[in-house]
């Protein structure tokens, strides 16, 4: 008779990583972040090189991540910039051009003030991760209409609170708002106002939907959608006490930077206390270039401001972590755009991206791994009434309407101190009129502003220029 003999192995698995083993096997799609600040300086943050501002929690994503020195946003103010990142494609496109949606109704011209928003037809980041099973939640500004068909519980979220407007106060209103649209909101019509400092109120709330959904086990996307450091400025005490060597408005304007820091800190603690940092897509961006004669944010050494299109105005800060997917502590120098979000979000969730009709953004993961050598964007565009503004490879052609354009490389030139059209005249005259075939291409503007606000925004670019070297 034959003998068997049984032998039993055991395996000791830690609980923290059984349960993290547990949640992998049963969501393979990775939850996604997007951590969006407001009228943030370019050089803010410590992972950008300040010495003045205090960002620890953003420092540490910035060395488990990738850090993207050549960021742009679609637009260089709030709500076209939005409208740009939300949809995956240049708002040029659809008319999304002439700033942020008045609040004046009689100087509006093309369209009256209830059509003035993200329009209904285009489809949203949001829309396409609920396709792929996401939970969907977005929290703090929204500034893509204030009608109830544009409000973001329409746009494929299925949670919101925050307002609809474009700035508000970071403390809770006891009388009713100038603006109404500013009114905090929870979901549809539920005016709701927060209690203490709004930005750590909105952390706390996104964690809430975050908590919710990892117990289901449910992929989610939150996107939180800050007003730091945007105007009003409003700081605590205790965060302008971290600055003594600081004043006036760029001590608040850090205070508030601190705010903003910690409130990231409380998410992705939240996401490491439940076990699923390790399968979260982190993004950190901000809307535009900060407005250095509003909140003293610093673009340096980048020239111009927010509202411009020098690259203090179109370039920002942007970092990504996704665990196993992106190396930790290390860079992207390419120029990519905040439209690239959507097909990588929507790639990352498992999504086809022939699925994706009519888009300008491409999946940056190919590229941030080395699999694509090629740069995502040959070319990047950005326009407002008679400016403009055309990056080609490494070189930018500016126009303006109060001079001749100009023409920088961007490699040995960053500030855009030098002039180079005379020097490079084909160059310059083939940009010029690409810049030109490509604006006969666009939808009018939905609406005008008042043009007082382009006579102010055409100053602001020559007051802004770090010193040339010489000077």
């Amino acid at each position: 008779m034959k003998k068997f003999i049984i032998i039993l192995f055991t395996v000791y698995i830690p609980i923290g990583c059984a349960a993290q083993q547990n949640n992998a096997s049963t969501q393979e799609q990775p939850n996604i972040i997007l951590l969006f600040a407001d009228d943030a300086g370019y050089a803010d943050f410590g992972f950008q090189g300040s010495k003045e501002m205090l960002t620890p929690n953003l420092d540490k994503l910035a060395s488990e991540g990738v850090r993207f020195t050549q960021a742009y946003v679609t637009h260089p103010t709030c709500g076209p910039s939005r409208a740009g990142l939300i949809t995956g494609k240049s708002q040029y496109r659809f008319g999304y051009e002439e700033n942020n949606v008045p609040t004046y109704m009689s100087e509006v011209s093309a369209v009256d003030g209830a059509e003035m928003g993200l329009p209904v037809d285009e489809v949203t980041m949001a829309d396409y991760l609920k396709k792929q099973g996401y939970a969907t939640a977005v929290y703090g500004k929204w500034h893509l209409g204030g009608a109830d068909r544009f409000h973001p519980t329409k746009r494929g979220f299925d949670e919101f609170y925050g307002f609809r407007g474009g700035a508000r106060s970071y403390f809770e209103y006891t009388e009713e708002p100038k603006e109404p649209l500013n009114k905090m909101e929870r979901g549809f019509g539920n005016f709701e106002e927060h209690t203490g400092y709004l930005t750590d109120a909105l952390a706390e709330e996104a964690n809430l939907f975050i908590e919710k959904n990892a117990k289901s086990r449910t992929p989610f996307f939150a996107f939180i959608s800050f007003n730091a450091v945007h105007t009003p400025m409003d700081a605590q005490p205790e965060d302008l006490a971290k600055f003594p060597n600081l004043e006036g408005k760029r001590k608040i304007v850090a205070a508030m930077g601190l705010a903003l820091d910690r409130a990231t800190g409380k998410v992705l603690n939240k996401l490491k206390e439940l076990g699923i940092d390790e399968n979260t897509i982190v993004v950190f961006t901000n809307d535009n270039g900060g407005p250095t004669d509003a909140n003293a944010s610093s673009n340096l050494p980048l020239s111009g401001i927010k509202a411009t299109h020098l690259e203090g105005g179109l370039r920002v800060p942007f970092l990504m972590k996704w665990p196993g997917q992106l190396s930790p502590n290390s860079t992207y120098t390419k120029p990519i755009s905040t439209f690239d979000l959507l097909p990588t979000f929507y790639k990352a969730a498992g999504g086809d991206l022939q699925n994706l009709k009519d888009i300008d953004g491409v999946d940056l993961l190919p590229y941030v791994n080395g699999q694509n050598s090629e740069p995502p964007h040959e070319t990047l565009f950005w326009k407002r009434d008679a400016r403009a503004a055309m990056r080609k490879g490494d070189w930018k052609l500016i126009r303006f309407p109060d001079r001749p354009a100009e023409l920088f490389y961007l490699p040995d030139d960053e500030g855009e101190l030098n002039d180079l059209a005379a020097k490079e005249p084909a160059r310059y005259l083939q940009m010029y009129k690409e810049l030109f075939a490509w604006e006969a291409t666009l939808e009018r503007p939905r609406w005008l502003l008042k043009k007082e606000y382009e006579w102010r925004d055409v100053q602001r670019m020559d007051k802004f220029w770090p010193k040339k070297d010489s000077e």
